[in-house]
């Protein structure tokens, strides 16, 4: 909404900015001859306006205060999602380690809160990096190099993890889930040999993501919320966990909506659609994804 401009009233004095303002000159002022006159006129303009600029650099700024937030669901404590949390935190028996990009650590809508917030503190654990060894961390080191322990990353190499718990000699104990962009995950992916390491799944499932308020490259991606809580039901062997870690997702999505935000629709549903409003990319391996996505070939 625009804002309304505020029309003075009568009797009320009007206050032109200084470099706008127009000086009201006498009639034998405006027919003298501008000759030597006009550059120091000019000059002194100059000068004042400067001056009035070069003031605002010492006005004092005052720092943004955050709203508070709640201590358990990371929220601002109006729009809280504790109602949504369980009670207690959920019992479960894999450690799940998110390996978040710091890009998505300050974002207002990140789901790994919601989610740590309903799992036991030893049992979930973020990472924060985008670079990681067996120097700067030797607990996520001797994570991956545990025959025990999956990555949750799609791919060719990838098995299904429902198929894999089923084949596998040794039972699962952790999984690691990269939190960020599709471009973020894959750069921190394929940059960081450890995660190499642990055998790589993806997930079989085509339910449609609750993150409605945020664009998903294809019909079939999920949030880090929705893969980890996909994830734990499977290895756990409980469906309630996936439907208690929806929760505060679906309300947050909901809350969103009721103040003004939009479902979002994926992008390969806007392309195949030609709802897509975006110019298409210059780049021919971005512009052949696209091209991928519209005829919903796994990329």
């Amino acid at each position: 909404m625009e804002a309304q401009r505020e029309v003075p009233m009568s009797g009320d004095p009007v206050v032109q900015p200084l470099g706008d303002s127009k000086c009201q000159t006498s009639k034998e002022e405006e027919e003298e001859p501008a000759g030597d006159s006009a550059p120091a006129e000019t000059a002194l303009g100059t000068e004042v306006e400067g001056a009035s600029v070069d003031g605002l650099w010492e006005l004092p700024v005052e720092p943004a205060e955050r709203r508070p937030e709640c201590a358990r669901c990371s929220r601002p404590q109006k729009v809280c999602l504790c109602p949504f949390l369980p009670v207690d935190p959920l019992h479960i028996s894999t450690h799940l380690y998110i390996i978040q990009h710091p890009a998505e650590e300050n974002k207002v809508l990140r789901t790994v809160p919601l989610l740590a917030a309903c799992l036991p503190q030893d049992k979930c654990k973020v990472k924060i990096g985008r670079r990681f060894s067996e120097d700067r961390d030797p607990e996520l080191s001797a994570v991956c190099r545990n025959s025990g322990t999956l990555i949750l990353y799609p791919g060719a190499e990838a098995a299904n993890l429902e198929d894999f718990i089923l084949e596998s000699p040794i039972y699962p104990s952790s999984i690691i889930i990269i939190d960020g962009t599709w471009s973020q995950a894959k750069d921190i992916f394929f940059k960081n040999s450890l995660f190499r390491l642990p055998k790589q799944v993806q997930l079989k499932t085509s339910i449609p993501s609750q993150y409605v308020i945020r664009m998903q490259p294809t019909n079939s991606c999920l949030s880090t919320l929705e893969c980890a809580a996909v994830a734990l039901s499977i290895l756990e062997k409980n469906t309630y966990i996936q439907e208690i870690l929806f929760r505060p997702l679906q309300a947050l999505c909901s809350f969103q909506l009721q103040h003004g935000a939009q479902i979002r629709p994926s992008k390969e549903h806007l392309l195949k659609n030609g709802l897509y409003l975006k110019p298409l990319p210059k780049n021919k391996r971005k512009l052949r994804k696209m091209e991928l996505l519209m005829r919903s070939v796994k990329i």
